[in-house]
């Protein structure tokens, strides 16, 4: 029989029961108030009558591989007037001859070069650097060498949105759905992370962006400097760019599943495991705002799980306790499933909840092993 009074006891049991409690409250909160605005999302795509010049910039090195795959569907976008601009930067391997046989085939198509300086090592800011400068508009869509556009209605989608007052558009780059738990877990890492920011974007608290699918203003790029405050660390092109950059009004969400670029995710757990150290770099960066909204819902997540773990251990109330774990988890998977389709991310409902648990404990362990590792290049 379930005992009311021991709700309202001060006991070990009770504490932990009303902390399991506001973690849970803190949770609703942000599925409701951010995720579920993704999960309810419409595309505000509206055909123009006069299509803005655009252009397309892409940092290349040593990627004959992916240029050779997936460049021609870059150049064969259904719009009027563009310009895709690929910085072949200081390749070693046939990039540059590849880029010499496209560019005869298509008009569209602009190489900008790097030389390799034994004295200078540089990174991929200054490669993009380089492709903004040599950008001859204003309007600018950024990806990858190993990204491919979702259709040929890609560069519409993503540059409707500079509408009056936008300088940002936030797209999103789903990771290729393969066989084998590797590319489950990275496609579900890439999957909550775009909820985050895109339910975030979409509630005018925009904080960052990637640079696998990210559209912004050259004249933005220039009024913050472009990437002065952090030019010192190795990533943060994307996602640093767009935490300066950001306000409440100048972004704006694409999340048209013709808008989205895909690329392969990492074939093995080593080469995944470096880009994911290489990524935590700039999340300390953030603004104190920011940090803290995402800082919250982590806390929030480890609050709710050591809690309910805490209760159970204790057989406080078991059948509450048991209640408000199965409540939370179907408003959760209610939202993201909705997320997901969004997204076009399938097959990750089901495993839901192991892999938010593996997630939880698999941060924590990267970013220890990130702070004894040394830097490591851009590519």
């Amino acid at each position: 029989m379930f005992d009311w009074n021991a709700l309202i006891q001060v006991s070990p049991g009770m504490i932990v029961f009303w902390l399991l409690v506001l973690a849970l409250l803190i949770l609703l909160f942000y599925y409701l108030r951010f995720y579920l605005l993704l999960g309810r999302y419409k595309s505000s795509y509206k055909p123009v009558e006069e299509w803005p010049k655009v252009s397309v910039v892409i940092c290349a090195r040593n990627e004959e591989v992916n240029l050779t795959r997936y460049l021609q569907q870059v150049l064969d976008q259904d719009y009027p007037d563009f310009e895709v601009v690929v910085v072949n930067d200081c390749s070693w391997d046939n990039t540059g001859d590849i880029l010499e046989e496209f560019a005869k085939r298509n008009k569209h198509l602009k190489i900008v070069t790097i030389k390799e300086d034994e004295y200078y090592q540089h990174g991929k800011k200054v490669a993009l650097m380089m492709g903004i400068k040599g950008a001859s508009n204003d309007l600018l869509v950024l990806t990858d060498a190993d990204c491919y556009p979702a259709s040929n209605q890609w560069l519409k989608k993503m540059t409707s949105g500079f509408g009056a007052g936008k300088e940002i558009v936030l797209g999103y780059g789903p990771y290729k759905r393969e066989k084998g738990f590797l590319n489950t877990l990275i496609r579900y890492d890439a999957a909550t992370i775009g909820i985050q920011y895109l339910s975030f974007g979409l509630a005018g608290r925009t904080y960052m962006g990637v640079g696998r699918n990210l559209a912004y203003r050259k004249a933005l790029f220039y009024k913050v400097k472009g990437f002065a405050s952090h030019y010192h660390i190795p990533s943060g092109d994307d996602d640093l760019f767009v935490n300066e950059a950001a306000t409440h009004s100048n972004a704006i969400v694409m999340a048209d599943k013709d808008a989205f670029t895909y690329t392969d995710a990492k074939d093995t757990f080593r080469k995944w495991w470096r880009q994911k150290q290489r990524h935590l770099l700039t999340g300390k960066r953030y603004k104190a705002s920011d940090k803290f909204r995402l800082g919250t819902y982590v806390a929030a997540q480890w609050l709710f799980y050591a809690a309910l773990t805490a209760a159970l251990v204790m057989q406080f109330q078991w059948m509450v306790v048991t209640g408000i774990f199965v409540f939370r988890l179907l408003i959760q998977m209610l939202i993201f499933n909705s997320c997901f389709r969004k997204l076009d991310e399938k097959g990750l409902l089901a495993l839901l909840p192991f892999l938010e648990i593996f997630f939880l404990l698999f941060y924590p362990v990267i970013t220890l092993a990130r702070a004894l590792r040394r830097k490591t290049p851009w590519n």
